[in-house]
């Protein structure tokens, strides 16, 4: 049995992100949330978008579940299956023309190729905890964080290669499909559909609707990729000190302007070189 709440210690000490780790799960048709979960449409009586769900998760340490019900946002409806729409795919494109983000039909069909839909009626609820809450194996993890933090927990990623899986070439790299619009399926359900580590950049509704950061980016990963994660938090760059924050260096002396030189020429400050 993982201990969830050790994982979440573990990250928040390595990368000191400014939010919780959350744990993503994907519910089957009649499974149930779990006992606590808040549901905006009965909680708040408002319907919300996912990525104000991953807010509250992330931020108030609230269980979030998601189902059609709670939901407003379209792109988001269409994207997670949850539409009911007869042609859910030329829904979805021709969306992305009518609000502009693609100038063509064609274009709107390369747009749609680069995002993980979730096959229609496939996920039912969508519940969103911080990681120390989880009470099964998460479908996905993710941690926002900046650049930086996100550069450890890449490295972390990829240091144990494969980890064991019989058949599947070691991850070198962590990528990502960047459309900028209906992050939410890149974010929450690509790492698990791909069972792939995935960075994310949070698209407009994350910023308009849910507060993101202009800093902020998202490591996701596989809820079974957790030891791998902390493993590679541990070792990945142990030898030369890599850590967050990254240590500055300062072995080195430093060059001053030819006027501070001429001074110091003039007062004999340097001459034995013991100045600080």
């Amino acid at each position: 049995m993982v201990d969830y709440a050790a994982m979440q210690t573990t990250i928040q000490e390595a990368i000191k992100p400014r939010s919780l780790p959350l744990a993503v799960r994907f519910l089957a048709d009649g499974e149930d949330f779990p006992e606590k979960t808040r549901r905006p449409k009965a909680f708040l009586k408002k319907r919300v978008t996912i990525c104000q769900g991953i807010t509250m998760a992330r931020l108030y340490g609230w269980s979030v579940g998601l189902r059609k019900e709670d939901i407003i946002c379209v792109p988001a409806l269409l994207g997670w299956g949850m539409s009911g729409a007869a042609n859910r795919d030329e829904e979805m494109k021709q969306l992305m023309q009518s609000v502009g983000f693609a100038s063509s039909a064609a274009v709107a069909d390369a747009q749609f190729a680069g995002m993980t839909c979730v096959p229609e009626g496939t996920v039912h609820g969508i519940l969103l905890t911080p990681l120390a809450k989880a009470l099964h194996e998460p479908h996905t993890v993710a941690v926002y964080c900046n650049p930086a933090q996100a550069m450890r927990l890449v490295q972390a990623l990829t240091y144990c290669g494969d980890g064991g899986v019989e058949g599947r070439a070691p991850c070198a790299s962590v990528t990502g499909s960047f459309g900028g619009k209906v992050e939410c399926l890149q974010t929450l359900y690509a790492p698990h559909a791909l069972n792939a580590p995935r960075l994310s950049i949070p698209g407009m509704g994350d910023r308009i609707f849910s507060m993101t950061q202009d800093d902020e980016l998202v490591v996701a990963f596989p809820g079974q990729w957790l030891s791998r994660l902390a493993t590679g938090l541990k070792e990945a760059g142990k030898t030369i000190g890599a850590r967050y924050p990254v240590t500055f260096y300062q072995n080195f002396e430093p060059e001053f302007p030819a006027p501070y030189k001429d001074t110091a020429q003039r007062l004999g400050l340097l001459d034995d070189g013991s100045a600080p």
